[in-house]
């Protein structure tokens, strides 16, 4: 293998070879390459599902075959994101439609495409009301908190919405009913509370924004809906907290996005977008495509894509059952628990998340020695993958940790993290007692510019400390 002569010269980088080579050797060489990035297993950054069934895997390579766009042709495949929309508009607690209609709904690539779906649709929805009113429609605006993910500031850029966004503060990470009133007016597309905030994993009180809402529209004689994103938590309140009232339960909760390949248990690649009922999505933006022989309903911002994520989206409801996705997701939330105390008991950090979601979000009480951003790195030394971040607008001096409990974060992972942490902690006790944390730094930004560092996650900055935190315009990216 080695000795071949493909491995005595450099991988092709610009220009695609004139020769062909060995598959074995072809896949050698990427194995190589790829063998330097981070450990998936370890990184507690990212959102993304990590681990599936083997029996999974096999459907899913098998569904890569077939380009899940041709509907006529893979019908069964189709059927089966039907049976996922239907699924999931019951978990979400749709009411039942005029004729026993299916609920409006559509497989994505991610939340990010649901949700620029969903913006599109209020948009649509309120410029024909306004219309209908004799009413202008230049100037639509969308309500949210500054903690949003960057795809909402895509689709209002995109789809030509202004974007109305209020500030949080360090204690209070989130959009609050107060928060969001004073933005609201005629001209307001929707309201978009988050089940499940990037930054600390809180949950938004949907039902008091909701109400908040309702109240406007009554007084003032307006529409204005709710879209719900549940990217992160549309797959765990159903089953850890089934009580509280989020979802289409509220009569004016119009649209709900999820993510099937956070907490949905899928490998990266699958999102849902769903609507309450057929008249909130607007006929007009669904397409029927005559394409290779049937008629298809689209809608969507793609094209062709494979089938494999449904249908391991699909393995996923029939395999787990809610039984299996309710012991998956309080097994999270018990080792999240288990992790957060740990990491309390140390006695350095505060914790800031608010355990609605398994995952644990902590900051130092003292950063005046090191910073989070110090711990990140050095954490690295041991494979870990920990984003430290500047929160959002409103709350910019409150750098933090997050760690994704994960359903392969197992209790004995979460003692060898805490294991790791404190030797990382004694370490820059120690280089802070000999006034040689700078140094750190300095090594850092030598790697950064000579190419052989990385960039710290969320950092968005060659520098670090307080002073020197991200710039506020900048967004979540990778580690959703």
């Amino acid at each position: 293998m080695y000795g071949t002569n493909a491995m005595t010269h450099r991988a092709p980088k610009d220009v695609m070879p004139d020769g062909s080579m060995d598959p074995k050797v072809a896949k050698q060489l990427i194995s190589d390459h790829l063998s330097l990035d981070g450990n998936p297993k370890l990184n507690m950054a990212s959102f993304v599902t990590t681990f599936m069934d083997q029996e999974a895997e096999e459907l899913m390579i098998a569904g890569m075959r077939k380009n899940f766009i041709d509907l006529d042709e893979y019908e069964q495949t189709a059927d089966l994101q039907n049976r996922c929309v239907a699924m999931i508009a019951n978990l979400f607690n749709a009411p039942a439609t005029e004729g026993g209609v299916p609920h409006p709904g559509t497989g994505t690539i991610g939340s990010s495409e649901a949700i620029m779906l969903c913006v599109l649709a209020m948009k649509w929805r309120w410029r024909k009301l306004r219309q209908e009113r004799g009413l202008p429609t230049d100037k639509p605006n969308i309500v949210f908190g500054s903690n949003v993910q960057v795809c909402w500031h895509k689709a209002c850029r995109y789809f030509e919405v202004e974007a109305l966004e209020a500030d949080v503060s360090p204690d209070c990470l989130v959009l609050t009913a107060d928060r969001a009133k004073a933005f609201i007016d005629e001209n307001t597309i929707g309201v978009c509370p988050i089940l499940g905030s990037t930054f600390n994993g809180e949950f938004e009180d949907v039902k008091a924004i909701h109400d908040m809402v309702v109240e406007l529209n009554e007084k003032n004689g307006w529409a204005v809906p709710i879209h719900v994103d549940a990217a992160s938590g549309g797959f765990i309140a159903p089953f850890t907290d089934p009580d509280l009232l989020w979802d289409f339960r509220l009569p004016n909760v119009k649209s709900i996005n999820v993510s099937g390949h956070k907490f949905g248990l899928v490998y990266a690649g699958i999102g849902w977008a769903v609507w309450r009922e057929p008249q909130d999505l607007p006929e007009e933006l669904v397409f029927h495509v005559n394409y290779l022989g049937g008629d298809q309903a689209s809608f969507t911002l793609n094209f062709s894509k494979g089938a494999s994520t449904i249908i391991g989206q699909y393995y996923n409801f029939i395999r787990l059952g809610k039984a299996g996705y309710r012991q998956v997701m309080q097994s999270g939330m018990h080792n999240a628990d288990y992790l957060r105390r740990q990491i309390a008991a140390m006695g350095i950090f505060d914790i800031v998340d608010k355990a609605h979601m398994p995952l644990v979000a902590f900051a130092l009480k003292d950063a005046s020695k090191y910073t989070v951003f110090d711990i990140q790195d050095r954490m690295k030394h041991q494979g870990w993958i920990i984003p430290a971040y500047t929160c959002s607008k409103g709350a910019e001096g409150l750098t933090i940790m997050r760690v994704v409990v994960k359903q392969n974060f197992s209790h004995e992972f979460a003692d060898m993290l805490v294991h790791h942490l404190k030797q990382t902690i004694t370490f820059l006790e120690n280089m802070a007692e000999q006034n040689l944390i700078s140094h750190l730094h300095e090594i850092h930004e030598v790697q950064v510019k000579s190419g052989a560092g990385k960039k710290l996650l969320h950092s968005h900055s060659s520098k670090y400390g307080p002073q020197h935190h991200r710039s506020t315009a900048d967004r979540t990216h990778g580690v959703c």
